[in-house]
């Protein structure tokens, strides 16, 4: 968890935060909740994007991977698509998450895939399909989040998660 980890972004996504002085890697991570979960994105634009989490240390008492784990991982990557799809200007709020989960899984590593259902100008969705290591689905999730503007208030303070609380 500790060792440098880069994001692929979108050229035009790197310039156009980098005119900004925002740390994209920053700003598009899985913030604290997600750092202490093991999610790391691996590639995000508002078209896909890719995240991976550890199962160990992210199970309910039976040992399998807990479904808020994956919850975890699905609000993350559907808020950085989100995120990216509104630009600069604006900010995603997760206002719906719903999860499916679909089989157990007891070790190894989950990938979740996020890629858009809708987006629009006030609100963007996105299916989420988190899978095992051997390509099984383990949970199919769909977010969406209200696209706001950024007020002076938001400016002050990073967005994690798609949310500045």
């Amino acid at each position: 968890m500790g060792e440098q980890h880069h994001v692929k972004f979108p050229q035009e996504v790197i310039d156009e935060y980098a005119a900004l002085g925002i740390d994209l890697v920053a700003m598009f991570s899985a913030g604290h909740l997600g750092t202490r979960m093991g999610v790391q994105i691996v590639e995000a634009s508002a078209d896909r994007v890719v995240g991976t989490m550890p199962v160990e240390g992210n199970t309910q008492p039976y040992g399998l991977l807990h479904g808020g784990a994956s919850a975890v991982l699905a609000e993350t990557l559907g808020s950085v698509g989100s995120m990216l799809h509104a630009g600069s200007s604006k900010i995603a709020v997760g206002v719906d998450l719903n999860c499916t989960h679909h089989r157990g899984v007891r070790s190894g590593l989950v990938t979740g895939v996020a890629t858009p259902l809708h987006r629009g100008r006030s609100t963007a969705t996105y299916e989420i399909a988190i899978s095992d290591e051997s390509g099984k689905r383990v949970c199919t999730a769909r977010l969406t989040c209200l696209l706001r503007d950024v007020s002076p208030v938001d400016a002050q303070r990073p967005a994690v998660n798609g949310r500045a609380d």
